[in-house]
C-alpha cells in the first residue's frame, strides 16, 4: 500500500495541521496567561470556603437542634428542670469571671 498524494493534498494537510497547531497554542497561551491562573485559584479557593461553610452550618445546625430537643418539651416548652440548673450555673460563672477581675485591678 503506498501513500500516493498529490502535492496539492500534502499541502492542504499541512495548511490544516498549521490550523490545529494556531488553536493549540492559542488555548495554551489562554490556559497559561496569569489572569486565567488566578481566575482559577480563586474559583477552587471559593469552593472550597463555600463547601467548608455548608459544612460548619449544618453542624452548628445540628448542634443548636440537639440542645433544643434538651432543653424544651415537644410543644416548645422550657425543660424548667434542665433550663434552671444551667442557668444558675452561668450566672455563677459570671459573679466569679467579675470578682477575679475586680481582684487583679485591686
Amino acid at each position: 500500500m503506498s501513500d500516493a498524494r498529490t502535492p496539492a493534498q500534502i499541502e492542504a494537510d499541512i495548511v490544516r495541521r498549521r490550523e490545529q497547531l494556531a488553536v493549540t497554542l492559542d488555548e495554551i497561551g489562554i490556559r497559561m496567561h496569569p489572569k486565567t491562573i488566578i481566575g482559577d485559584a480563586k474559583a477552587k479557593v471559593a469552593a472550597h470556603v463555600d463547601h467548608t461553610a455548608g459544612r460548619a452550618f449544618v453542624a452548628v445546625n445540628r448542634v443548636v437542634s440537639d440542645v433544643k430537643v434538651r432543653f424544651t418539651h415537644e410543644d416548645g416548652a422550657p425543660r424548667l428542670e434542665r433550663v434552671v440548673p444551667v442557668a444558675l450555673v452561668a450566672v455563677a460563672l459570671v459573679g466569679l469571671l467579675a470578682v477575679s477581675s475586680r481582684k487583679g485591678k485591686g
